[in-house]
């Protein structure tokens, strides 16, 4: 029996239908829920994921952050299984492949623009779930790669709408279209240097294995609420390493393990560091004698902490190339962790 049978073979429906484009986000929840739980999907996350999709080019951010919020909430009050069912029988024929579609979304690496070798087992579950042929789900497929090629393939773009950069601007300033910040660019275009930025997320990386990542989210009263509640140090724990790790990293890289967290409550009046081992899992490749091509083995670094009216989650990478082994978990734990600090200060939050 597959693991994934509670969620595409349940016998059980909801007592009331949904509306197609309930249908469509409901994939999707089903999708991000599959492989980890439902108190995990992040609706806001999903959001951000799913504004292209045609089927909701007259939606709002809000109405489709309220659309999937009543989903989340069906699924669990009634749960999954039957939330999919239903959402099966609800799907038009002209919105089929838009749901697989969101499905698909959900499990696009952006960092690597495909499907990660852990997702396709799910990804064919849900194609034969929905009843897509091979065909028509490598045509869709393709179609939400290149969509996300178009939005992140931005090198040093002079759009400010995307990128923060305007006409005027300093070259080598990264401004945050949120206003929160600005930061000096760390990568060089003479070296493949690269800037992948959309709302919420700025990607700084090159071809030498350079990777600093500033995520960042406005906070809602609600989490100022869970903050003062279970204190900073906690929150700020328990959003790495039940949230944002599992859904950034190991999603993507089921062997990555978390090998040592610190709080430092000096550094910006308290900030959670994380440490993940990542094998085979830098955003450089190499080839092989055989022209197969593998990603380096890598560690990453992961900074989270509040500044202002807004939440921050800084990020680095270190890789290993031509077979260089790593020092001690703890050596590369303390590199790692004062390259983050370096970056950090060289933020200039607004």
């Amino acid at each position: 029996m597959s693991k994934y049978d509670k969620f595409f073979n349940s016998d059980k429906t909801l007592e009331e239908s949904i509306s197609p484009e309930e249908a469509v986000a409901a994939i999707a929840v089903v999708t991000a829920a599959a492989d980890s739980s439902l108190e995990e999907v992040d609706a806001d996350l999903l959001t951000d994921i799913l504004w292209g999709l045609e089927v909701y080019e007259e939606y709002s951010d809000d109405e489709l952050l309220e659309i999937l919020d009543n989903v989340i909430a069906i699924a669990e009050e009634d749960g999954i299984g039957a939330l999919f069912n239903t959402a099966k029988d609800s799907l038009t024929d002209d919105l089929l492949l838009d749901a697989y579609a969101a499905g698909v979304s959900v499990l696009v690496d952006e960092d690597e623009l495909r499907i990660p070798r852990g997702k396709t087992t799910l990804l064919k579950k849900l194609q034969e779930a929905l009843g897509i042929d091979d065909e028509e789900a490598k045509e869709v497929i393709d179609e939400v790669i290149a969509a996300f090629e178009e939005v992140e393939d931005e090198d040093f773009v002079e759009d400010e709408d995307e990128t923060g950069l305007e006409e005027d601007s300093n070259p080598n300033l990264y401004e945050s279209p949120s206003g929160n910040f600005i930061v000096p660019i760390p990568v060089d275009a003479q070296q493949g240097g690269r800037i992948q930025a959309q709302e919420g997320l700025v990607n700084f990386s090159d071809d030498f294995g350079t990777l600093l990542r500033i995520d960042y989210f406005p906070i809602s009263s609600k989490q100022t609420e869970e903050i003062d509640s279970v204190g900073q140090e906690e929150y700020l724990r328990s959003l790495l390493l039940n949230k944002y790790v599992p859904q950034t990293i190991v999603a993507n890289l089921p062997d990555a393990q978390i090998k040592y967290t610190e709080y430092l409550e000096d550094i910006l009046e308290g900030a959670y560091f994380v440490f993940v081992d990542m094998p085979e899992g830098s955003t450089i490749t190499k080839t092989g004698n055989n022209g197969n091509a593998t990603k380096l083995n890598a560690y990453r670094g992961l900074l989270a902490f509040v500044y202002g009216n807004f939440l921050y989650v800084v990020s680095g990478q270190r890789s290993f190339f031509n077979g260089e082994k790593p020092d001690s978990l703890e050596e590369e734990a303390e590199g790692i962790k004062l390259n983050l600090l370096n970056f950090v200060h060289t933020i200039e939050f607004t």
